[in-house]
């Protein structure tokens, strides 16, 4: 390992003096979080002391640099969204497609902050929160409305509604049997009522605030763009919108600055509003964007399961497993129960603002 990161160091360094002749790169540091990447973080250091603070992608080593593993690919996307007003993103500043392949991007200064999940000893005040959510709202209608093959790939396929639920339903499929087993009615409902297709619109997939970097209410750029593609904008929009109601949990207990932080968080429908408001305004079609959009939200949270379910199989297997993720693991059939009453509305043509 020691060997490794050396070579990477290595890399980024050469790198950085091919782009900027002089610079230099200070010890890389891993950072945790993402599963799809190595990431590091470090500091590209210029002649006059300059210095910029960078974030290192890595593919990871042995395994095929393809689908959420192609770092290069999530580079792509960067530099092209670093062209469309109003959608900040951080730069991307080098880029390496030797074995493994690697980018080197901003690290910009600030906040990820999840308000009804995370625990954080500086969590931010309600009203900031508030205006978190709201302006992150308004990017992803700006997201949803550049043209997903211009600022995408002209080969990308179009993901349908089905292809999202077969993608976590065949995760689920390498989760233990007895870590979810409420979650399979769920699946079946799902799929005997996918809506009529939306869209395509460029998707990020993991769109929330804990994936984005604010200063203050200032949302600053969108992180973590492994999943990203061209498919159902319903899909990034009903994720931020679980996310004001989210049924997992990773901590027996929050702080007070933890739960007032998350009472701070806009509801659903406040949120929609946010959100239909803007795409109005960019000339989207409000009606035709959140048509269906129960199906979304209850899929959703057989994507929150799905995904978990991973993680806590990974994790009893640990000889020091995660009290996090054995507490996550406590409520994974409250999840299923909120994914199926919010389909019950879906398939009995109501609206879920809960």
């Amino acid at each position: 390992a020691e060997e490794e990161l050396a070579e990477l160091a290595r890399r980024v360094g050469q790198a950085a003096a091919n782009a900027w002749p002089g610079a230099t790169v200070d010890e890389l540091v891993a950072l945790r979080g993402g599963v799809s990447s190595l990431t590091f973080a470090s500091t590209i250091v210029f002649p006059g002391n300059r210095r910029i603070p960078i974030v290192v992608k890595v593919a990871p080593p042995g395994l095929a640099p393809v689908r959420n593993r192609d770092v290069l690919r999530q580079a792509r996307i960067l530099r092209k969204l670093q062209c469309q007003p109003g959608i900040p993103t951080p730069g991307v500043l080098l880029e390496d497609d030797s074995a493994p392949p690697l980018f080197v991007m901003e690290r910009l200064v600030g906040q990820s902050y999840e308000p009804k999940l995370d625990v954080s000893p500086d969590p931010p005040a309600p009203h900031v929160v508030a205006e978190r959510a709201r302006a992150a709202c308004r990017v992803l209608a700006r997201i949803h409305s550049v043209d997903p093959f211009v600022v995408g790939e002209q080969h990308e396929p179009v993901l349908m509604a089905s292809d999202e639920l077969d993608r976590w339903a065949k995760l689920f499929d390498t989760v233990d049997p007895d870590i979810c087993p409420t979650q399979a009615a769920l699946r079946d409902d799902l799929a005997a009522g996918v809506p009529d297709p939306a869209g395509p619109a460029l998707v990020h997939g993991d769109y929330r605030l804990a994936n984005m970097i604010f200063d203050g209410p200032e949302l600053r750029g969108i992180i973590d763009w492994e999943i990203w593609s061209v498919g159902d904008p319903r899909g990034d929009l009903a994720w931020i919108l679980m996310h004001t109601d989210p049924l997992h949990r990773f901590a027996e207990q929050r702080g007070p600055g933890d739960i007032a932080a998350g009472a701070g968080m806009p509801s659903l429908a406040v949120l929609l509003d946010e959100y239909t408001h803007e795409l109005a305004i960019l000339d989207g079609d409000p009606a035709t964007a959140t048509r269906g959009l129960e199906w979304w939200i209850a899929c959703s949270y057989y994507k929150t399961a799905a995904t978990l379910g991973v993680f806590i199989k990974r994790n009893r297997r640990l000889a020091d497993p995660d009290r996090a993720l054995q507490i996550a693991s406590d409520s994974l059939d409250d999840v299923i129960a909120r994914g199926a009453e919010v389909l019950a509305h879906y398939r009995r043509g109501a609206t879920w603002r809960r």
